[in-house]
């Protein structure tokens, strides 16, 4: 039947459009886009497919104002728009890091650059830029430490060790902040806080592009792969997303190509990678729902707990699975608990007199079926158990959210987190059940 193209049928597809719950509200006459449009078009930038726009669900993106197709050109960011070393150590700070023994690291001069270009307000050449940026991030490291308390324990571990990270970047920086005083008017202690110095590593850390770069005079030796891409780092991330990007050498552009086609005003998005929700917390900030390579960790110390204490050979299994590899992917999904996780748990759970069968489990051989339904009892109630903690885990975060308003997205953040978990577990809970019923 041909396409419908009479003015009743325009009306029903704008109303059906009006209604989507994905369609995003423009933002391109909003103050701060429009000057950030004309700073990006004195730097031979001019993008006319892409608007700012707030979206349901992932907030401030990019939508598309025209069909886009497949392999086609999403965006082509010149160099001179992008912030790097090279922006740094041309810039007034660059005698300052050139002289600084031993050579600050790449990250340390990005973040010195944003403190101080943002200290300078409507003095420096990348307010626009500046202005647009977020003024608060919600990586663990900025959590509340009663919202840290409600993650996953291993992402708690994580959160504290990027806490501690931070702060000592921060500590051990303060003597180079101390030298760039005759820069400044006022002291540099009120400048170069660690309030400020930590939104400087949420923003490289958040939004860098990857883009390596040779290796800068008077920097130290540490990679350079940062840089921070104006308007293109609105793009959000879609774990469904397929794109092509890097930087051309030819054109001295950063490019993106979609590798899928996107409708007229619909969100346009790029792939950080075949993240789960913990990383994407732990590294960017947010969680993507639905994700499909979202996962609950499970570890070593966990699956200890649930094994005979009178297993002299416990401390030698666990040696072994992880001289093999065996302790970095144990995980429940959305189809069910990893191969990595059974394996190791039909190693550990090894009767003393077949414990030289270990190289067999490892190569995937079936050992008894005492020794398969034994494993597989303690992953049904390593799972339930993670189900029972989970849920009351949400209740805690249901009371919290009445009770302290302040933490609201923080507490919606990990409420997305662990409800996700929870349907992954109750998934993982029914394919044990049925792998249960074969050995019944």
């Amino acid at each position: 039947m041909p396409k419908a193209r009479g003015r009743t049928s325009r009306i029903r597809r704008r109303k059906c459009f009006k209604s989507s719950p994905a369609r995003g509200v423009n933002e391109s006459c909003k103050s701060e886009f429009i000057d950030l449009r004309k700073w990006l078009k004195d730097r031979n930038f001019e993008d006319r497919n892409l608007a700012p726009a707030h979206f349901p669900g992932t907030g401030r993106g990019l939508m598309s104002t025209a069909g886009l197709q497949e392999g086609r050109m999403i965006i082509s960011l010149p160099e001179c728009c992008l912030l790097t070393t090279d922006t740094v150590m041309g810039s007034y700070l660059g005698a300052y890091i050139t002289k600084w023994k031993p050579p600050p690291s790449p990250l340390l001069a990005l973040c010195t650059f944003l403190v101080s270009e943002k200290h300078a307000g409507d003095r420096s050449p990348w307010k626009p830029y500046l202005d647009i940026l977020p003024k608060s991030y919600t990586c663990p490291v900025c959590l509340e430490p009663e919202v840290v308390d409600l993650l996953p324990r291993p992402l708690q571990v994580k959160a504290e060790e990027q806490r501690a990270h931070v702060r000592e970047f921060f500590v051990s920086s303060r003597t180079f902040f101390s030298s760039l005083q005759p820069l400044f008017a006022e002291a540099v202690d009120s400048i170069f806080s660690y309030s400020a110095l930590l939104w400087a590593w949420c923003t490289v850390n958040t939004r860098a592009v990857y883009l390596r770069r040779r290796q800068q005079e008077g920097l130290s030796a540490e990679p350079d792969t940062c840089a921070l891409a104006p308007f293109l780092d609105l793009l959000n991330h879609s774990p469904h997303a397929q794109v092509e990007a890097g930087f051309n050498e030819e054109t001295r552009c950063y490019e993106i190509r979609t590798a899928s086609r996107c409708r007229r005003y619909e969100e346009v998005f790029i792939c950080y990678g075949p993240h789960d929700n913990q990383r994407l917390l732990l590294e960017y900030g947010f969680v993507s729902i639905p994700n499909p390579h979202a996962c609950v960790y499970v570890s070593t110390e966990i699956l200890v707990k649930y094994l005979p204490s009178t297993d002299k050979q416990l401390n030698k299994k666990i040696s072994i699975l992880r001289d093999h590899g065996f302790i970095e992917d144990l995980t429940f999904g959305w189809d069910g608990p990893s191969w990595t996780l059974l394996t190791a748990l039909k190693l550990l759970c090894l009767e003393p007199e077949r414990f030289t069968c270990w190289k067999k489990i490892l190569l995937g051989e079936v050992i008894s079926d005492t020794n398969e339904k034994a494993s597989l009892d303690i992953t049904r109630r390593i799972c339930c158990d993670f189900i029972e903690e989970t849920s009351a885990v949400l209740q805690k975060i249901a009371c919290r959210k009445v009770d302290c308003a302040a933490l609201l997205p923080q507490l919606a953040l990990v409420e997305a987190l662990r409800t996700e978990e929870l349907q992954i577990l109750k998934a993982s809970a029914g394919i044990l059940d049925g792998l249960h019923a074969a050995f019944a």
